[in-house]
């Protein structure tokens, strides 16, 4: 697996648009869903009981739906999927996940990727790099990309966020042999810049908007869904896995990293004409530091969205749904906001 993913990082494509296929493909996708914690629950905002994850991949296997392979999610990103499929990744290498999760996924060979930040490694409460090389050694288990110091770093100079990266990618070649070439973004945040950067040194990037990955999502900015304590009721996860895209052409603006000049921002979304029943269309976002339902406008499939008023720091979110004849279809996008 290490030979594998070494190769694929130095073939990776720098520029995603040409990737995207931008016509309607009716792609069932990948939906994406993210843990942190495994049975630490004085941490409820990134746990999840074991027996509530448990039962949440008897739902996935219940519902038909298969576990995506990190080792084919390049060519199946490019082809609409018949069949939809459920993506595990899990953030930040805690110690609870090798204790408490890592054997039931060996036991049952449930393929997933672990996102890495190299600076905690070895520090209490994370796992050591000999746990992550046993771990990497099994063929259904991907080592991914998640920074250095998993800091703020939208915060910091574009310097600054370089040499965060390339501090991890020297460790990694040291500890794994290799780069990965999976990433995702700490706290989900990135500017265009940073996007930017990581499409022309890795092959796909994680955020953490909610919504379902098809073949015209931006492959560096792709949804996941958080899956905790406080999200992670079963009523809710049925939800969720049961959810489509939400294809569209394009979105605005390309800039997710808002300022006190471009807050609120000019929020658009080209839709597809093949796409039906956008007129149903429903969409909330907590502008104001309030959830509330957003006031949307519709022009030749356009979707326009006027604020109430700024997003509030640390972080604005827009989430819409769509009820498509009986299936729903989702969408989310996350907005990291400039504390003036």
């Amino acid at each position: 697996m290490s030979l594998f993913i070494f190769i694929f990082i130095f073939n990776s494509n720098s520029n995603s648009d040409e990737n995207n296929i931008k016509h309607y493909s009716n792609d069932e996708g990948i939906l994406s869903i993210m843990y942190h914690r495994f049975n630490e629950s004085k941490y409820p905002s990134t746990n999840i009981q074991m027996d509530v994850f448990k039962d949440q991949i008897e739902i996935i296997k219940s519902s038909n739906y298969v576990f995506s392979d990190p080792a084919k999610f390049k060519e199946n990103f490019k082809i609409p999927k018949k069949n939809k499929e459920i993506l595990i990744t899990i953030d930040d290498g805690f110690e609870s996940f090798y204790l408490e999760a890592w054997p039931f996924l060996k036991k049952n060979k449930i393929p997933f990727i672990l996102f890495v930040s190299t600076e905690p490694v070895g520090k209490k409460g994370y796992m050591t790099w000999k746990q992550i090389k046993e771990v990497e050694s099994e063929e259904f288990a991907f080592i991914g990309h998640h920074s250095h110091t998993h800091d703020y770093l939208i915060d910091d100079t574009n310097n600054v966020f370089i040499e965060d990266i390339e501090k991890a990618n020297k460790i990694f070649l040291r500890e794994l042999g290799y780069i990965p070439n999976l990433f995702s973004y700490p706290f989900g945040e990135y500017s265009k810049f940073m996007r930017d950067y990581i499409s022309h040194n890795f092959d796909y990037a994680f955020g953490q908007h909610s919504g379902v990955i098809d073949v015209n999502k931006d492959q560096f900015e792709l949804p996941r869904f958080p899956i905790n304590e406080n999200y992670g009721e079963l009523k809710r996860f049925k939800s969720i896995i049961n959810s489509f895209p939400l294809e569209y052409d394009q979105l605005f603006p390309k800039e997710k990293k808002l300022t006190k000049d471009t807050n609120p921002p000019e929020f658009k979304v080209k839709f597809f004409k093949n796409q039906k029943n956008i007129e149903n269309l429903n969409c909330y976002s907590n502008e104001l530091n309030e959830w509330k339902r957003s006031e949307t406008h519709f022009n030749n499939h356009t979707l326009l969205i006027k604020f109430r008023g700024p997003f509030s720091p640390r972080r604005g979110r827009i989430n819409c749904s769509l009820n498509d004849n009986g299936k729903w279809r989702w969408f989310g996008i996350q907005f990291p906001i400039q504390d003036n």
